[in-house]
């Protein structure tokens, strides 16, 4: 059940992270500030995707797998370059955390333990 509520949360979360990037200026404004504004239709994409992923992944496992590497790798990434625009811990912290459950989530999903 944990396992669940934890991969919709996540899903969700990223579909609408997704969505915003897409259409809020605010946080398009800050990739303009990473000086990464060519990628902010990409990580928008791959973050919708990627959330839908994982809601669709809790029935398709390789999808689940797929997905939850995806977005954990996405958001190594964007630590990475908060670490680089010197960003605190706080504001850092998002990303840490979403690259955790979702490597978390890659974890439970090759010991079998979401179905």
């Amino acid at each position: 059940m944990t396992t669940l509520v934890i991969t919709l949360f996540t899903g969700i979360s990223f579909i609408i992270y997704g969505v915003l990037l897409l259409k809020s200026k605010k946080m398009q404004e800050e990739f303009i500030r990473f000086d990464l504004e060519n990628y902010i239709k990409l990580v928008g994409i791959l973050e919708l995707l990627g959330g839908i992923g994982l809601i669709i992944g809790l029935k398709f496992i390789y999808i689940l797998q797929f997905s939850s590497l995806g977005l954990g790798i996405l958001m190594f990434l964007g630590l990475l370059t908060r670490i680089k625009v010197k960003d605190s811990f706080l504001i850092s912290f998002p990303s840490l955390f979403f690259m955790i459950i979702n490597f978390y989530i890659l974890y439970l999903s090759f010991t079998q333990q979401i179905n």
